[in-house]
């Protein structure tokens, strides 16, 4: 499809109250679409074969409700925030609404292991399977081992489409559990030969893709950041603007769509200002990190091993370097045992996390922002459930009746018996 400098949108009819009126390039806003078709491989006219840029979704501002961010105002989940998302054209489970829970003074967690399949994904499968159903695809197509593509097949369920999913033979446990139960078509492949397999998919069955399509660079789909504003717009409501927010970073859509909707804020004249975003990436990798270090629009990297294997990501993408730019923030590189001693320490406030979401926390700690300037919320995006050595330590039985051995237990698990 050809760019123009200025194109009218031609969305499909919408059973959503949607101000979405077209797609704009990243790297070169002054390029714009129409709505649909939903561009799922970036920006035609500004990308080259060694930069991909993505696209955005632009909106009708002016036309926003003047209530849509009162407090007392609450449809429930995202679909409360219609007017600046994509048509929601598929059904929705009930995702968003995660409560913030302050973990220590000034500190909250935006908990979105709390999202129907126990992930911030939901957000984005609600997105970018309405652009499946809108573009009238018979089924979605998704590369993922982990949180995406768990989401994305109970959302293709919902909408009454076929998934397939792309995935390695060693997928976690209750990943596999989540897509056998969607009825997902799961088909383990080797992760460098995912996205040429997805592409013949989508050429050959007409599937909507919602992973990445683009080698250069990560540009993933436009419709999917849009769902992760609403992150940003729960805690608006809830906090106010924070000085900062912690996000666990690999591609950086996440990163992105929080500081979108922080930015949207300002735009609308109900914040003066964004928080900090700070970019949390596994020390082993780190592509944003790498980016921001030698201004550029993205990197790629190597990668070494980690247990965060969710943002364990080789390349990255100009949403992140956006995301950091705009709001005066980093890109923050973290450890395996940072890592692991913020989920710890998530683990002793009652919350259990993924190691890849306790990057944010990880990410925090490691800067020590100074008491007093203002709330932090780390976005904490999956359940513990998530991590590769679920079920792997069972409990050894022990008898009621020999107490030695029970005092044993109960030391080691450092209870006093005095």
């Amino acid at each position: 499809m050809s760019a123009s400098r200025s194109v009218s949108a031609d969305a499909a009819p919408s059973p959503s109250p949607s101000l979405a009126t077209g797609q704009r390039s990243l790297g070169d806003p002054e390029v714009r679409y129409p709505l649909w078709p939903v561009l799922t491989a970036g920006c035609p006219a500004t990308s080259t074969p060694d930069m991909a840029y993505p696209v955005e979704v632009d909106y009708a501002y002016d036309d926003v409700p003047g209530t849509l961010f009162d407090p007392a105002r609450d449809k429930g989940g995202i679909d409360r925030w219609a007017p600046l998302l994509p048509p929601l054209h598929a059904p929705g489970l009930g995702e968003g609404r995660t409560p913030l829970v302050e973990l220590t003074d000034g500190v909250w967690i935006k908990d979105e292991s709390r999202n129907p399949t126990w992930s911030h994904k939901d957000r984005l499968n609600r997105c970018t399977v309405s652009a499946a159903v809108g573009s009238g695809a018979q089924g979605i197509v998704v590369a993922s081992s982990g949180n995406h593509g768990a989401s994305a097949a109970a959302y293709a369920a919902r909408a009454g489409l076929r998934c397939v999913v792309l995935a390695s033979a060693g997928a976690p446990p209750a990943v596999q559990s989540f897509l056998d139960a969607y009825g997902a078509a799961v088909l383990p492949v080797p992760e460098h030969e995912r996205w040429s397999l997805m592409r013949q998919i989508v050429d050959r069955l007409g599937y909507h893709p919602v992973s990445n399509l683009t080698a250069a660079a990560h540009t993933g789909h436009a419709f999917g950041p849009e769902g992760y504003k609403t992150i940003a717009y729960e805690i608006y409501t809830e906090l106010g603007v924070p000085a900062a927010v912690f996000v666990p970073t690999g591609y950086g859509e996440l990163l992105f769509g929080v500081w979108k909707g922080f930015a949207e804020l300002a735009r609308l004249g109900l914040a003066s200002r964004t928080p900090r975003m700070y970019a949390c990436e596994p020390a082993t990798g780190a592509p944003l990190a790498a980016a921001l270090d030698r201004g550029i629009p993205a990197a790629t990297v190597p990668v070494g091993p980690t247990s965060a294997y969710a943002i364990d990501c080789p390349v990255g993408g100009y949403r992140g370097v956006i995301a950091v730019r705009e709001s005066g923030g980093r890109a923050l590189r973290v450890s395996d045992a940072e890592m692991a001693a913020a989920r710890a320490e998530l683990a002793a406030g009652g919350l259990w996390a993924e190691v890849s979401s306790a990057a944010s926390l990880a990410g925090l700690r490691q800067l020590a922002p100074p008491s007093g300037e203002g709330a932090l919320v780390c976005v904490s995006t999956s359940s513990g459930f998530k991590d590769m050595d679920v079920g792997t330590n069972p409990l050894e039985p022990v008898s009621p009746s020999d107490w030695a051995t029970v005092a044993g237990r109960l030391r080691a698990a450092g209870i006093s018996l005095a």
